[in-house]
């Protein structure tokens, strides 16, 4: 399945980014915690080196816990602070803060030995729709940035305080030229980075349901009756439909509909809560 996702206004939000950088002492790397590989952009690496770095993962409410604790394990090893939060929610704010504060402890009392009480700004990344503005609005209590689905949505320049010395800078999300993991590019996909608009959703939700299917078909089948473990992956979609009478005129079946809401509902936590991607095993 081919996906083309790099839309000419990404030159221009690297470009932001790169300005951005200079002004700031951390990194606050923003991913999803149902696919930590994916939803994170390879050209950080290059970016961002010689910076401080957090990495957050987020909705992972929507994640199999297990697997999210080993990844935050896994970045640990890599020498990358990490925690797991809920930007829709104060769930692991202050742990969030916190872990701020101590991956820039070193440079904070640096400054303090000079007499000077450091304000530490740390510039939000992420590719889109993985919570960078949610994050900001939901850490400093109030709206403060414009959100939305679309890619390339926060705009302007703005500092947000969070504590007397913490100020937050929010960035449009960031995706990379070239998808070359076709696996990985799926997962995008799946947790919704990549507009459905370009994509052939009946196909995206096949791929989905077989995804699902071999991770956790007893969800599947919960919350579609006539999916089940064995059922074929070419059927899946069909099942769907039948599961939840979605019909058009002469007994077609509505797998448009279906696939939007099989995307939708997993997209919202409803079908199972499963991790994508798996930390690599050797280092764990």
């Amino acid at each position: 399945m081919q996906i083309n996702w790099y839309p000419g206004h990404m030159a221009k939000a690297r470009r932001m980014l790169q300005e951005n950088l200079r002004l700031t002492d951390v990194v606050i790397e923003i991913v999803d915690a149902r696919a930590p590989l994916a939803s994170r952009n390879p050209d950080f690496d290059d970016l961002f080196a010689g910076k401080q770095r957090v990495i957050l993962l987020n909705k992972s409410d929507l994640s199999n816990r297990f697997v999210t604790k080993q990844w935050i394990a896994y970045y640990k090893k890599q020498g990358i602070y990490a925690c797991e939060i809920t930007a829709t929610s104060s769930q692991g704010k202050a742990q969030a803060i916190a872990l701020i504060e101590q991956a820039t402890k070193d440079m904070v009392n640096k400054q303090k030995e000079k007499g000077v009480q450091k304000t530490v700004r740390a510039l939000v990344v992420g590719i889109p729709n993985v919570g960078k503005s949610t994050f900001i609005n939901q850490i400093a209590g109030a709206k403060r940035t414009q959100t939305g689905d679309r890619p390339g949505v926060t705009k302007g320049k703005q500092w947000v305080k969070i504590t007397p010395y913490l100020e937050l800078m929010d960035s449009p999300g960031l995706l990379w030229p070239k998808l070359e993991d076709a696996s990985l590019a799926m997962h995008l996909a799946f947790i919704g980075s990549i507009n459905d608009e370009i994509m052939d959703v009946e196909q995206l939700a096949t791929e989905l349901l077989y995804k699902i299917q071999s991770i956790d078909s007893a969800a599947l089948t919960s919350r579609y009756g006539k999916v089940l473990g064995d059922t074929l992956k070419e059927e899946l979609l069909n099942s769907v439909c039948r599961s939840r009478g979605f019909l058009l005129s002469g007994g077609v079946l509505d797998t448009e509909r279906g696939a939007r809401i099989v995307l939708d509902e997993y997209r919202g936590g409803k079908i199972a809560k499963i991790s994508l991607d798996l930390p690599p095993r050797e280092d764990i």
